[in-house]
């Protein structure tokens, strides 16, 4: 197969954990034809939507700070219809550049790309709004642009989570409760002075125990969660905010939500997905780049990277 990677710049990876590496990884075992281009240098010619891509040779990092585990060839244009399979792994934030990216890789599927995820399923699956078209499994949960809205939610619930939407790796991710002496600063800065619109949710304090994600490949769940438990008195479980990541088997609960989401993400064109799970709520629904590959594969006999790898080859063959 022949599959262009829209990502980072490769030399940043961390190699002893990024996902997008360990996907080359396993492709570059089966022999596939590896490319990589910036989500920037998509662009249309003559009508195509086409991309100026490095075909890339896979080394192997051979300490976590390798940065030379690849070779490239010299950067040509080509359209992202004649891929195999084109795999956006962009990291957020989603803005405006972000959009418009997406905005082109959907013309590029209408030109016959296979695109992974669609640019139509990244628009709509907002990660942190998503979690509202699955109302049943979530917290109480606010989004409002008005910090008078969240004061209220918190004086009804008392303990509340606030953050941004359009952030990752837990940035701007606060917790307040009634008696903290900085909530007027904490909304002034996040909302912008009522111009920026957040989302608000009740504490889960079963945040202790992990932030688990759950990762949904080709319509099928993984049976195995990564919950990324917190540091002492921090209360994001992020692993860019310094968690420790222990991967599990998934509770009854867990499943429950996975499965009931899996087939709802496949028919919106989501080869993959990372659901957030605290406790027993939905907190986020993540589909621009999930991560969580390369903890469950050293600590569980499950090679993610592999079925993922058939879920390209299946999906690619089937669009």
């Amino acid at each position: 197969m022949n599959i262009l990677f829209i990502a980072d710049p490769m030399a940043t990876f961390k190699t002893y954990k990024d996902t997008t590496y360990v996907m080359m990884r396993e492709m570059a075992k089966r022999g596939w034809r590896l490319s990589h281009t910036l989500s920037s240098s998509l662009s249309v010619k003559d009508g195509d939507v086409v991309a100026q891509a490095s075909a890339f040779v896979f080394n192997g990092a051979k300490s976590d700070d390798d940065k030379q585990w690849f070779e490239t060839e010299a950067a040509v244009q080509t359209a992202l219809k004649d891929y195999d399979a084109v795999i956006m792994r962009t990291d957020p934030p989603f803005d405006m550049q972000y959009l418009y990216a997406t905005q082109l890789l959907t013309l590029a599927e209408a030109q016959g790309a296979k695109v992974f995820n669609s640019g139509q399923a990244m628009r709509d699956f907002n990660e942190k709004l998503a979690i509202l078209n699955f109302s049943r499994f979530t917290a109480p949960t606010l989004v409002s642009t008005h910090a008078a809205d969240v004061r209220a939610f918190l004086k009804t619930h008392g303990d509340i989570i606030v953050k941004p939407l359009d952030g990752m790796g837990g940035m701007g991710i606060f917790r307040l409760t009634e008696s903290d002496p900085n909530i007027g600063s904490i909304l002034e800065t996040l909302m912008k002075l009522d111009t920026r619109t957040i989302m608000a949710q009740k504490y889960i304090p079963e945040i202790v125990d992990g932030d688990k994600r759950i990762l949904v490949i080709g319509g099928e769940v993984v049976p195995f969660a990564l919950a990324r438990i917190p540091q002492k008195g921090e209360t994001r479980g992020n692993l860019a905010a310094g968690g420790r990541g222990v991967a599990q088997e998934l509770s009854a609960r867990d499943r429950e939500i996975a499965e009931s989401l899996a087939p709802e993400l496949k028919r919106r064109g989501i080869l993959l997905a990372g659901l957030d799970v605290i406790g027993d709520y939905l907190t986020e629904v993540n589909v621009t780049s999930p991560t969580g590959f390369q903890e469950i594969m050293k600590q569980k006999d499950y090679d993610v990277a592999a079925v993922f790898a058939d879920a390209v080859a299946e999906w690619s063959e089937a669009v």
